[in-house]
């Protein structure tokens, strides 16, 4: 029981603490000498103890409570896939944060962006494909669940920021307001505001996917036709975003305008290639989301037609059986006659 409830809160601290802590160890240094090469991307990672701790725990403690949950239930075992597409949304955190992406993301908008859609658009939906919530239940004692994680899941600030509509409006204005607001500016001068601005894009992704995957028990549920809708319409607003950063005639932030870098593109051309990102990443990664909840949708209402055959084939044996007895019958009172 100690060591389940240990794996349990090991797991959400470090979670916790990634979203929140984990990118202030990383510091903005000095700009690159030169422009981000491909084997610098892929293979120019950098060694900061507390991410992969951090990281490292929220592995080994999901981990522990898979184990515990397939020896507990060896009939219904964690399917694989969760667990993949868990470990999988922690690697694209650390891709963010710890490869040569991080070097230059107060160096070049364009770099930056695509940090950003890593953490809103991979990470995020991920780690919710995962179902750590249900992981967490299945894996507690019923006093941690009575206690801890069923009162949580109930309290009404959940129920606030869990409706669909909140979430949604909540993913946009984290979109919209960094973007066109002084806080992006501040954040590639300010480390604090910088990691606090990464850990809002993260909580903002998990709490948009959150209802639109539909794994995890929620204080709403969406059918699948709605989650669709949910996910499509979040689509255009981030396209629009996109085409306005993508055709604005001037720098938007003074920090990039600014900044001495004798290499790459101009500040300008560096923020239209930023803008072209998240227009077709976006794009990309929006349209694969929604193909996938329109493939559950389409595995639900197969699941939902094999049930109700099965109930009709066992309502029409019931009704052959009873034909048959009251055949049996009548042929029994002939033959007594």
């Amino acid at each position: 029981m100690m060591a389940m409830r240990s794996s349990s809160v090991g797991l959400v601290l470090a979670l916790c603490a990634i979203i929140l802590k984990a990118p202030s160890v990383l510091a903005h240094g000095p700009v690159p000498s030169g422009p981000p090469t491909i084997g610098g991307l892929l293979f120019g990672w950098s060694f900061e103890p507390l991410v992969v701790l951090l990281l490292a725990a929220a592995s080994g403690g999901w981990l522990a409570l898979v184990r515990r949950i397939d020896q507990a239930h060896p009939a219904h075992p964690v399917p694989r896939r969760r667990t993949v597409a868990f470990l999988a949304g922690l690697g694209a955190i650390a891709v963010a944060l710890l490869s040569g992406i991080e070097a230059y993301d107060t160096t070049l908008f364009s770099v930056h962006m695509v940090q950003h859609i890593l953490l809103t658009l991979v990470a995020a939906p991920l780690i919710v494909l995962g179902a750590p919530i249900t992981t967490l239940l299945r894996a507690a004692t019923p006093n941690v669940r009575r206690l801890v994680l069923l009162p949580i899941l109930h309290s009404r600030l959940l129920r606030v920021v869990s409706f669909p509509v909140v979430a949604w409006v909540v993913f946009a204005a984290v979109m919209w307001g960094s973007h066109f607001s002084p806080v992006f500016d501040a954040a590639l001068e300010d480390q604090l505001i910088h990691d606090l601005e990464h850990g809002l894009y993260l909580c903002a992704g998990l709490l948009f996917w959150w209802p639109a995957v539909g794994l995890d028990p929620s204080p709403w549920r969406m059918p699948h036709p709605v989650r669709a809708m949910y996910v499509f319409l979040q689509m255009p607003q981030n396209t629009f975003l996109a085409v306005v950063i993508l055709n604005t005639s001037a720098p938007l932030y003074a920090h990039y305008a600014t900044l001495d870098r004798a290499w790459g593109p101009s500040p300008l051309e560096d923020q239209q290639i930023a803008g072209s990102l998240m227009w077709l990443g976006g794009d990309i990664l929006f349209l694969a989301g929604l193909a996938a909840i329109l493939y559950g949708w389409m595995r639900h209402e197969q699941r939902h037609e094999v049930a109700a055959d099965r109930r009709v084939d066992a309502a029409r044996a019931a009704i052959r059986e009873r034909e048959a007895r009251l055949a049996e019958r009548v042929a029994g009172e002939h033959e007594a006659r």
